[in-house]
């Protein structure tokens, strides 16, 4: 299964595999590495065009058979997903469909990013539409969300920052955490990308949109992927805007009968905003993790809208004044200190 490989070995086994599918000469297929995500699995164009790209899924860390089930799931209820030429499910590789290089992200201007993000509400619809499927599709239950907001107090307030809680301070953050589960939990459970948004949506030549990196997909709060995508961890747009959005996608929603009439825009708004928080307290746990365990200090410099997005909802309800407090007074002083928060701090901000 090549698990013990280095990086280089397997982009070479990576080649023969490939020409080996395309009945190509052993050797013939150049192999360019094009960015990655933020998980190891590693992505190659070839040296000349081709509609196909090669993937390197380390079989130690990323589920193949998992990926490839997914796409055909999806694709076969109308999400643009990439086409599967071939897969290695033991070795961890694929020939998949090549969207192109054009990212939702770096279309977004103040003048366009509401159309940006309209553009992909069909594409949303789509996915929340989709048929539950127990056997695939794992449940975005109170254990998996209380082990992601674990991750912020294990990386983000004690690797990164050095703080020690206390006993009341773990109450409180029990509370806390408590309470917005039970938010998620209560929501409509749809088909939850996880990570729905513009770095992760192309542009396709046909301007369709095509959607990327949806190995972790789980069934979940209905508004998770909607908070994903509008209060981007990358990007800010005026707050205005964005709930003028939110409502909007609300509207879809219900005229597509995946919500119910009966939700409120103002039950719907705080579905969305305590979505937005458990995410948000989640990725400042792993954007820590990802600088301090995977070598990856590029995320440092996307906290500090994070923590912007965390305040602002913590300090809008009365329900979450106590950790409102508790961050500005404890976790803030010793952000400030730390290089990375004055470097980046207006980072991705666009209002």
């Amino acid at each position: 299964m090549h698990l013990a490989l280095t990086p280089q070995e397997r982009e070479q086994l990576l080649g023969l595999w490939v020409a080996e599918i395309l009945s190509r000469a052993p050797n013939s297929v150049h192999l360019v590495p094009i960015a990655s995500d933020a998980g190891f699995r590693r992505y190659f164009r070839f040296a000349t065009p081709s509609q196909w790209l090669a993937v390197d899924a380390p079989p130690q860390t990323e589920d193949t058979q998992q990926f490839v089930n997914l796409a055909r799931y999806l694709s076969a209820n109308k999400v643009n997903t990439p086409t599967i030429l071939a897969a290695d499910e033991k070795s961890g590789f694929l020939l998949v469909t090549d969207f192109g290089d054009e990212h939702l992200y770096q279309t977004l201007t103040p003048a366009t990013f509401q159309a940006g993000y309209r553009q992909t509400f069909n594409t949303l619809l789509s996915l929340q539409a989709c048929p539950d499927e127990p056997a695939l599709i794992p449940p975005y239950d109170r254990v998996l969300l209380r082990r992601e907001l674990d991750i912020f107090i294990e990386w983000f307030a004690g690797k990164l920052l050095g703080y020690v809680l206390n006993s009341a301070e773990q109450a409180m953050l029990n509370e806390l955490f408590l309470n917005l589960e039970n938010s998620a939990l209560e929501q409509p459970q749809t088909l939850v990308h996880r990570d729905f948004h513009s770095r992760n949506l192309l542009i396709c030549a046909d301007e369709s949109v095509g959607v990327i990196d949806f190995q972790g997909a789980l069934r979940g709060g209905c508004t998770y992927d909607l908070v994903s995508l509008l209060r981007d961890c990358y990007i800010r747009w005026p707050a205005d805007q964005i709930r003028e959005l939110a409502l909007e996608y609300r509207q879809s929603a219900l005229n597509a009968g995946l919500l119910d009439i009966r939700v409120s825009e103002d039950v719907y708004l705080c579905w969305f905003d305590w979505m937005g928080l458990q995410r948000h307290i989640k990725v400042l746990g792993i954007f820590a993790r990802l600088h301090l365990r995977d070598n990856k200090p590029h995320y440092l410099k996307d906290l500090p809208l994070v923590i912007r997005y965390t305040l602002e909802v913590a300090q809008a309800y009365p329900e979450l004044t106590a950790f409102a407090d508790w961050f500005s007074e404890k976790l803030l002083p010793l952000i400030e200190q730390q290089p990375w928060y004055s470097e980046y701090r207006v980072a991705g901000e666009q209002s």
